[in-house]
């Protein structure tokens, strides 16, 4: 390795390094098939995986999606292939929070059932409606991660929109601050 070389880089500076939620790091983690290796207290990623990490963040923000980053690289796992290799599933392993960090645990929440929602089959493009109407009916309050994902945007560019934006029917419309002091959006249906 050559001075200089990151041989590993720690997880917990991933959300600064892309601007992006806790939740939306693991979630890229786990499209990509990345599993971070714990050293005492904190996890880490090792240099090739950053590199990917850092590949798919640049392919995301020129419009491109993490299903077609994997597709396109290859890296498609196997329907219910989530082991860590000892013969225990990762799954949960995104749901570790700190204390009193409750928003965080919420998204990871979301963001794993998301993930399992569409296991074993091509994804639904219109399944984001569901969701997006499920959040208008109950009056559900998304985070700007959440809702970037949904939409299929960055969260740059949804905060880029300002207080209030439409898209596909529905109304985003700032309202407040999530627990993880991401911006809060309330969903409603654009009326005819």
């Amino acid at each position: 390795m050559n001075p200089g070389e990151i041989d590993r880089y720690p997880v917990n500076q991933l959300q600064d390094r892309y601007s992006l939620a806790r939740s939306a790091v693991y979630k890229r983690m786990e499209q990509l098939g990345i599993v971070p290796k714990k050293v005492g207290q904190r996890s880490y990623i090792g240099a090739q995986e950053l590199t990917l990490m850092d590949e798919l963040h640049v392919f995301i923000n020129q419009g491109g999606s993490a299903a077609e980053f994997v597709e396109a690289r290859g890296l498609r796992q196997q329907p219910g292939n989530h082991g860590n290799g000892n013969g225990q599933s990762n799954s949960g392993s995104d749901l570790a929070t700190t204390p009193g960090d409750f928003g965080g645990l919420i998204s990871a929440i979301v963001s794993e059932v998301l993930s399992r929602v569409g296991m074993g089959s091509e994804p639904d493009p219109l399944k984001y409606f569901e969701t997006l109407e499920n959040a208008a009916r109950n009056g559900w309050l998304l985070s700007t991660s959440e809702l970037a994902a949904l939409v299929d945007l960055s969260p740059q560019e949804v905060e880029g929109y300002g207080d209030r934006f439409t898209e596909a029917g529905f109304v985003f419309s700032r309202a407040g601050y999530r627990k993880n002091r991401e911006i809060a959006w309330k969903v409603t249906k654009r009326l005819k």
